[in-house]
């Protein structure tokens, strides 16, 4: 005998929307607007549609899931992920098992609703953000969700009066230090690769370490020497090639990423300069490929295994309503082949 009662199907094909989204509409979830919602209520009652009381009981329980949402970076290759989040991935995936917790991996951009997909819809117990593309767009998200009261943790930039919990690393110390490091090196005209905006906050404290470093060296800042580029190979040989068309001096090149930096030195090699005699090159984030470029590139470390474990860590502290706080994570400068001796010029 077909059994004809209406289901939160129906009501999704007759309201043009999801099942979550009519789920989360006959909760009365701010997460839908008003008039969705009003809309999925009055088709629900004009369906005599009843809750299955059982049903959401047991959605409402815990989920021992933890949901991470990595942003898709389209630089990186059909990955997708860059892949200085890779090793943070396995310290993350550790650290939930070691909990007790599966993980959840999906793309921010996989669902327009993507911020309201998962701990609304109980998939998840909470959620980690690894990227976050343009900046200014995402802190609107994060707002968002902060007002609902959803639980969330992000690893990217600690900044005052930013939405939420952030766990980062102290790009602007961490900069300077590696600044520093090509100022002891005898380098006086060091160029920066790397986008400088509100809209990569990042990269634009790591700029703010450089300059601090060249301040307290009492070198001059020329502006000529900074490129925007985001994190790929691609950007960085694109910004080196812009570069070198300037026809300025140049004795460094400080990429804000590892890739930028990859990317750089082989825009340089093209052009017969080499690396580190004629320019030497310096990344950010120790990702594995950079002890293999030729020559190995110098950069900072950050410390993806303590991060993993902290984010992990203190998403969970929100979801049982425990304190969090954002912090910032000490980085490590690794010197390798790429910030060697500058070359004798020839008398």
């Amino acid at each position: 005998m077909k059994d004809d009662k209406p289901t939160s199907f129906d009501i999704a094909y007759r309201a043009g929307v999801s099942q979550s989204t009519v789920s989360r509409a006959l909760r009365d979830s701010p997460l839908v607007n008003l008039e969705t919602r009003l809309k999925v209520q009055a088709i629900a009652k004009e369906l005599n549609y009843k809750v299955d009381k059982n049903a959401r009981n047991l959605r409402s329980q815990e989920t021992k899931t933890i949901a991470l949402l990595l942003c898709e970076d389209h630089g990186t290759g059909d990955s997708l992920i860059n892949p200085f989040f890779l090793s943070m991935l396995g310290s993350i995936t550790r650290a939930t098992a070691n909990r007790g917790y599966d993980l959840l991996i999906s793309f921010q951009q996989f669902s327009d609703d993507w911020h309201a997909d998962y701990e609304d819809a109980n998939r998840a117990d909470g959620i980690i953000f690894l990227g976050y593309g343009d900046y200014e767009s995402f802190v609107k998200k994060l707002t968002y969700l902060t007002e609902v009261g959803a639980h969330f943790i992000t690893w990217g930039p600690v900044l005052e009066g930013q939405p939420g919990v952030s766990i980062g690393c102290e790009n602007f110390n961490s900069a300077l230090l590696a600044t520093d490091h090509l100022i002891q090196l005898g380098r006086k005209n060091i160029a920066f690769l790397g986008d400088v905006s509100e809209h990569s906050p990042e990269f634009e404290l790591r700029y703010k370490g450089y300059m601090r470093a060249l301040e307290k060296s009492g070198l001059s800042l020329d502006s000529r020497l900074q490129v925007n580029a985001e994190t790929s190979e691609e950007e960085g040989y694109k910004a080196t090639l812009k570069l070198l068309q300037k026809r300025i001096p140049f004795d460094a090149i400080f990429g804000a990423s590892d890739l930028i930096a990859i990317g750089a030195i082989k825009a340089l090699e093209e052009a017969g300069l080499n690396v580190p005699g004629d320019v030497a090159v310096m990344g950010f984030d120790d990702i594995p490929m950079a002890s293999y470029t030729h020559p190995p590139l110098s950069t900072v470390q950050q410390n993806t295994a303590l991060a993993g474990e902290l984010l992990v860590e203190s998403l969970l502290k929100k979801v049982n309503g425990e304190p969090v706080e954002s912090m910032l994570l000490p980085a490590k400068l690794i010197v390798r082949g790429s910030c060697g001796a500058k070359k004798a010029k020839a008398k």
